[in-house]
């Protein structure tokens, strides 16, 4: 596995979207809803950044079922807490072809939220299939199929400090288990 993106530079691009989103929201109070399952590390290390007052929402939604193409969106779950008149941000581990940020963003957005801003871990460049950009991105990448910090392979990877590229050697070896 090829590393992508450090620790070092990991932390360092988190604080940088910490400071964005203090300078934007002030002292506002904001709801982040992360959406589950790879943005949770991102969120955990922002969260504890941020200067306002948080809440925090989950929703577990997956485009990626087995395999490292983005496929049918799946929104399993919505253990929302109320957003109607709130300042949301909607986090996401990656944008990739958009679905699962664009299509979650719009069920939020008729919930009624004050304002709904977009923040993503990574965005792929060059792969979005929708009429929208995140709002805040710690980093932009090439098209390659990453892991760790969150992000996975096969529910493996996540726990990884660091992103790394996935190799076919590394493939191979998940293809029997």
């Amino acid at each position: 596995m090829k590393v992508l993106l450090s620790e070092d530079r990991i932390h360092a691009g988190v604080d940088r979207l910490a400071k964005e989103l203090n300078a934007f929201y002030g002292e506002s109070p904001l709801t982040v809803v992360s959406i589950m399952t790879g943005s949770i590390v991102m969120l955990a290390d922002l969260i504890r950044r941020l200067e306002m007052p948080v809440r925090i929402s989950l929703i577990q939604a997956s485009s990626y079922r087995g395999g490292t193409r983005s496929g049918e969106l799946v929104v399993q779950d919505q253990m929302m807490l109320d957003i109607r008149d709130r300042d949301v941000l909607l986090l996401d581990d990656i944008f990739d072809t958009g679905k699962t940020l664009f299509e979650v963003s719009n069920r939020l957005r008729q919930m009624g939220p004050t304002s709904l801003k977009t923040a993503v871990f990574l965005n792929k460049l060059g792969q979005s299939t929708v009429p929208m950009n995140p709002d805040f991105v710690v980093f932009e990448i090439p098209n390659e199929f990453v892991v760790g910090y969150g992000l996975d392979y096969q529910d493996l990877y996540r726990n990884l400090p660091f992103v790394g590229v996935l190799e076919e050697s590394d493939l191979a070896r998940h293809s029997t288990n």
